[in-house]
């Protein structure tokens, strides 16, 4: 199979047409982006070293005071061991959150130059849904593309033949912690080991 030139990039601009990578997971209080409130969102940065290797970044994390008027879902608190309301959490308001989880990702913008960031998630769709619907409440300028996203749980299916991340991440021999998981910082980190590990091994391949 013939390689790509992009795939075989040494610069995060020229590997994904000007768009950077950046992974996110959010925990919410229920399946709805309009109605449930947004409770947690981590971010890691994904990075690529002098050979083109990507590899994980670092990450930035906020706890999330509900919004005015959010409904929150009973069930999805006791999914997720959440109290939105527990004072130690010190969680802050979504335009406060969003503030400082974009610092960062616009910093790696501008060092990249890179034009947008794209969102990396497993179920991706679900976690761009949020994120607009805090973003369009709070009117905080978003650096992530509207609408494309790099979804996790697509390409574990292709690669591994598993969608749930905890297989997926076990077949790309990557350890995982059940008890840990539905914390939106685990799983961002899992999922940013992840996207690399399935990234490297294609650029790998096509070579």
């Amino acid at each position: 199979m013939a390689a790509h030139k992009s795939v075989k990039s040494k610069t995060m601009k020229e590997r994904f047409r000007g768009f950077l990578p950046v992974v996110v997971d959010v925990e919410t209080a229920g399946i709805d982006p309009s109605k449930n409130a947004l409770l947690e969102m981590c971010v890691v940065l994904i990075e690529m070293d002098e050979e083109g290797v990507l590899k994980r970044g670092e990450s930035f994390f906020e706890h999330v005071l509900p919004f005015s008027g959010a409904v929150l879902d009973q069930k999805s608190l006791d999914f997720n061991q959440i109290d939105p309301f527990q004072p130690l959490r010190f969680a802050v308001d979504e335009k406060l959150a969003l503030e400082r989880l974009f610092v960062p990702i616009n910093a790696a913008l501008k060092k990249s130059r890179c034009q947008r960031a794209v969102l990396v998630g497993h179920n991706a769709w679900f976690d761009l849904l949020f994120v607009k619907e805090a973003i369009n409440r709070t009117k905080v300028k978003s650096p992530f593309h509207a609408f494309t996203c790099f979804d996790t749980a697509t390409l574990g299916g292709l690669i591994y033949g598993q969608t749930v991340l905890a297989k997926a991440v076990h077949e790309a021999g990557i350890s995982f912690n059940a008890s840990e998981a539905h914390s939106a910082i685990y799983d961002a980190e899992k999922t940013a080991d992840l996207f690399c590990v399935m990234t490297n091994t294609w650029r790998d391949m096509v070579g």
